[in-house]
C-alpha cells in the first residue's frame, strides 16, 4: 500500500507491506526510478534462479519484491513495461495468435540412426571444405522450437516454427517463460538479432501436469514435447504461467554477431542472460564425436528434461555458408537420434484402477527401473486383451519402452527367464474397490463395476469431474472431494449445494477463509449454461461436443428426459452407443433424484431465451472446414457460429464436405485436397453474409 505526503514544496512517497513502513522516497521522480530498480534486481533474481539454478534470496523475499512492483506499477501505468518481470504472469486476455513471416527461414534437419551415417555426415564436411574445421557438438532436446528476436536488448517477438517460412506470433505467452530474459544483460549484444531454440517442460512438471489430468478424466499428454507444444499455443497466458515452461536456446543469426564461431556466440549469449545447455562441446575428430554421443546415450537418462538424440554442426559460420542447403536440410549440421529407451525389468504383481465411469484398468506394478530421466514403477496394461496378448506371469523379466511416452508400456517378456511355479495374470472379476463383480459388454475390451452408487472411486470420480473448469468450474481439486467425502459431508453432486462454510471449517486443515470460497464458488456455479451442466453429469460417452448438440436438439432437461432412443440417433453424431447411453442414465431413478435436487438449487437446465433466440437453421445440413487465420472472428467464434445456425463444423476434409471457409495461410494440402474434390471455398466476407 502507498500513501503520499507533502511537506512545504517536499514531496514523499510511503511504502507499506506487511504493517512495515518498508520504503520511503522523495518526489515523483523516485517512483520511476524505484520501478527501474525494482525490475533490474528482479531480472537479476529470475536469471539467478531459473538460468543459473543458483538463487541468492528466499521465495518470500522475492515475492515482497514482486509485491512492491506490483503496486507500484498499478499505482503508475504511465510506467508499463511489457517486459517488466511482473509481466511474467501473464494476462487472462484470449487472442487469436497472428502469422509472422521468419526472416531466415527455419529448416529441419536431415535424421541419421547409426556411426556410419554420422561418418558419412563428416567425411561430406570435409571433402566439401577441403579445409580443416569443428563439429559442435549438441544434446537434441525434445520440445518445441521457437525464434526469439530481440532489439536494443529487449524480446520484441517469439514465434514457433509454423511450415519454415512463417510461425504463430506467441510472444505472450513467451514472456511468461523465466527462463528466456526479457531484457539481456550487458551492453555488447548487436541491435538486432534472433535466437533459435527450443521450448521445454521439464519431467517433474509434465508428471504433475498429467497426474492432474488423469484424476480429471481428461486426455494425458503422450510426451513432454506434445505437452510443451500445446501449452504454448493455449489462448490464456495465465495457464501458460502456471504449466512452469523451460527453454534452451542453441542458434544465433543476424547481422554483427559477436564471432565466427557458433559455439563463441552462444557463449555471450550465456552472458547475455540466455539459458545455453552446459553439454555443448566442440570436437575436432570423429573419435571425439562418438565418445560425446556414447556418454549422453546413457546419462541422458538423468536429465531433467527430455531428449531424443544429439545435434552435429559446423562450428564456422563462413564455412556454413561455404556448404549452403539442400532442397530441405542445410549440409553443415545433421541430428543422431537415440533408439527408443528400453529396460528389462521384473513384473512384481498387477493392480486395478476404477474411474468415475466404473471402467477397470490394470495396472503393471514393476522393480523400479531407470527410464527417459525418471524412474518407472508402473506401466499399462491397457485391457485383458493385451495382458492374455503377452502372456504374462507374476514375476516375469519384461522388457520395458518408453521413447519418450509417458505411459510406459511392456513390449515383450522374456519367458526363458519364467520360474515353473510363476502365476499366470488373469483379469479380476470383482472391483477392487467394493467387490461388486465385474461387467463386460459384448464387443467391449473393457470391463466395468455396476455399483455405481455405492463404489467410492465411482462416487468420488463423478464429483471430480463435476467440478472441473470446464464442467462447473467448482474451485476445489481431488484432495477437496477426497476430504469432503470421507468426512460424510457429500455422497454426491447435489450433496455439493448443501454445504454450509461454518461446517466445512470445523474440519481439520480448513479455515473460516478457505470454507467461504469453497462454498462461494459452489453457488457461483449456478449461472453455469445448459451444456456445461450436462457434460458435468457425467454421462458416459457425453464430452463437452456431445452435451452441447443434445442441448441444441433438446433445449431443456425435460425434453432430453422424454426423448426416445430414435429421436436421440437423430442428433447429428449420436450413434446408437451414445443414445443408450443417455437413456440408460435418464432411467436411472437416482440419477432422475440428483438432477431434481440439482433444479431445486437454480443450476440451469434449458438453454437461456438469449442463445435460443440466436439459433437458425440457415446452415442446416452443411458441413463446413475452416482452414487459415481470420481477421473479424477467432477459428472458435466461427466454430460456434456455424453450430449456432445449424450447420456442422468438421475438422477434415471429405467427400461430405460443403464448404471450406478459408482465411490467410491456409493449409497446402487442404487447398489441394478441396480442389481435387470440387468444394466450393468461401472467404470470412461469404460467410458471414450467409448467416446475415
Amino acid at each position: 500500500m502507498f500513501f503520499q505526503y507533502k511537506h512545504c514544496e517536499q514531496q514523499y512517497v510511503f511504502y507499506i507491506c506487511n504493517n512495515k513502513v518498508s520504503l520511503i522516497f522523495e518526489y515523483m521522480d523516485g517512483i520511476k526510478q524505484r520501478i527501474n530498480s525494482l525490475r533490474e534486481e528482479l531480472n537479476q533474481h529470475n536469471y539467478n534462479y531459473y538460468v543459473l539454478s543458483k538463487p541468492t534470496i528466499s521465495d518470500y523475499e522475492f515475492d515482497t519484491k514482486m509485491k512492491e512492483l506490483t503496486d507500484l506499477e498499478n499505482s503508475n501505468p504511465e510506467y508499463y513495461d511489457p517486459n517488466s518481470p511482473s509481466q511474467r504472469v501473464g494476462s487472462d486476455l484470449t487472442k487469436t495468435f497472428r502469422q509472422v513471416e521468419h526472416t531466415y527461414p527455419m529448416l529441419s534437419l536431415g535424421n541419421t540412426y547409426s556411426e556410419s551415417e554420422v561418418r558419412e555426415f563428416y567425411d561430406r564436411v570435409k571433402k566439401g571444405l577441403n579445409d580443416d574445421f569443428e563439429i559442435v557438438c549438441e544434446l537434441k532436446f525434445d520440445g518445441t522450437s521457437i525464434s526469439l528476436t530481440y532489439e536494443q536488448g529487449e524480446l520484441v517477438l517469439a514465434s514457433t516454427r509454423g511450415d519454415g517460412v512463417r510461425g504463430d506470433d506467441v510472444t505472450a505467452n513467451v514472456r511468461t517463460i523465466r527462463s528466456i530474459p526479457l531484457k539481456l544483460r550487458g551492453n555488447d549484444y548487436p541491435d538486432r538479432f534472433e535466437i533459435r531454440g527450443e521450448i521445454l517442460m521439464p519431467w517433474t512438471v509434465f508428471e504433475d501436469l498429467n497426474r492432474e489430468r488423469a484424476e480429471q478424466e481428461e486426455t494425458l499428454f503422450a510426451n513432454p514435447r506434445n505437452a510443451a507444444s500445446g501449452t504454448l499455443k493455449l489462448q490464456d497466458p495465465k495457464i501458460v504461467a502456471s504449466r512452469k515452461l523451460d527453454s534452451y536456446l542453441y542458434y544465433m543469426l543476424g547481422e554483427n554477431l559477436p564471432a565466427d564461431g557458433h559455439y563463441e556466440n552462444l557463449m555471450k549469449a550465456r552472458e547475455w542472460g540466455f539459458k545455453i545447455s552446459d553439454a555443448m562441446r566442440k570436437c575436432k575428430t570423429l573419435e571425439e564425436i562418438f565418445d560425446y554421443i556414447k556418454y549422453w546415450d546413457t546419462e541422458r537418462k538423468n536429465l531433467p528434461i527430455a531428449t531424443d538424440g544429439i545435434v552435429l554442426k559446423v562450428n564456422s559460420l563462413a564455412q556454413q555458408r561455404n556448404l549452403g542447403y539442400t532442397s530441405k536440410f542445410p549440409r553443415w549440421a545433421i541430428a543422431y537420434k537415440f533408439q527408443a529407451e528400453k529396460a528389462l525389468t521384473r513384473l512384481l504383481s498387477v493392480s486395478y484402477q476404477v474411474g468415475r465411469t466404473g471402467a477397470v484398468t490394470p495396472v503393471a506394478n514393476l522393480k523400479p527401473v531407470k527410464l527417459s530421466g525418471t524412474t518407472v514403477k508402473r506401466a499399462s496394461l491397457y485391457n485383458e486383451d493385451y495382458i492374455n496378448q503377452l502372456d504374462l506371469h507374476i514375476n516375469d523379466m519384461v522388457s520395458v519402452e518408453k521413447g519418450g511416452e509417458i505411459i510406459p508400456k511392456i513390449t515383450a517378456v522374456d519367458a526363458s527367464q519364467r520360474g515353473v511355479f510363476d502365476e499366470k495374470v488373469t483379469f479380476a472379476k470383482i472391483c477392487p474397490e467394493c467387490g461388486t463383480p465385474l461387467v463386460k459388454a459384448e464387443g467391449e475390451a473393457i470391463y466395468y463395476c455396476p455399483n455405481e452408487t455405492e463404489c467410492p472411486p465411482q462416487i468420488k470420480g463423478r464429483i471430480e469431474h463435476f467440478i472441473t473448469r470446464r464442467a462447473m468450474n467448482i474451485t476445489c481439486g481431488p484432495e477437496t472431494v477426497d476430504h469432503l467425502y470421507n468426512a460424510k459431508m457429500i455422497k454426491d453432486v447435489a450433496d455439493l449445494y448443501t454445504l454450509r462454510w461454518q461446517d466445512v471449517a470445523n474440519l481439520e486443515r480448513w479455515a473460516e477463509k478457505s470454507a467461504k470460497n469453497l462454498v462461494d464458488s459452489i453457488q457461483s456455479s449456478v449461472n453455469v449454461p445448459y451444456p456445461r451442466v450436462l457434460f458435468a453429469l457425467g454421462i458416459r460417452y457425453v464430452g463437452e461436443t456431445v452435451a452441447k448438440k443434445l442441448a441444441v436438439a433438446f433445449p431443456d432437461i425435460d425434453r432430453l428426459m422424454a426423448a426416445s432412443l430414435d429421436d436421440l440417433m437423430q442428433v447429428d453424431e449420436i450413434g446408437e452407443r451414445i443414445a443408450c447411453s443417455v437413456k440408460a442414465y435418464l432411467s436411472q431413478q437416482k440419477n432422475l433424484d440428483v438432477i431434481a435436487r440439482l433444479r431445486t438449487f437454480g443450476l440451469q437446465f434449458e438453454l437461456s431465451e438469449e442463445v435460443i433466440s440466436q439459433r437458425t437453421d440457415k446452415l442446416q445440413g452443411l458441413t463446413i472446414v475452416i482452414s487459415g487465420t481470420f481477421e473479424k472472428h477467432s477459428r472458435d467464434e466461427y466454430k460456434a457460429l456455424i453450430e449456432q445456425n445449424g450447420g456442422k463444423n468438421s475438422g477434415s476434409i471429405s467427400s461430405k464436405t460443403n464448404y471450406l471457409l478459408a482465411g490467410d495461410n491456409m493449409g497446402p494440402a487442404k487447398l489441394e485436397k478441396v480442389k481435387k474434390l470440387n468444394i466450393p471455398i468461401i472467404s470470412e466476407e461469404d460467410f458471414l453474409k450467409m448467416i446475415d
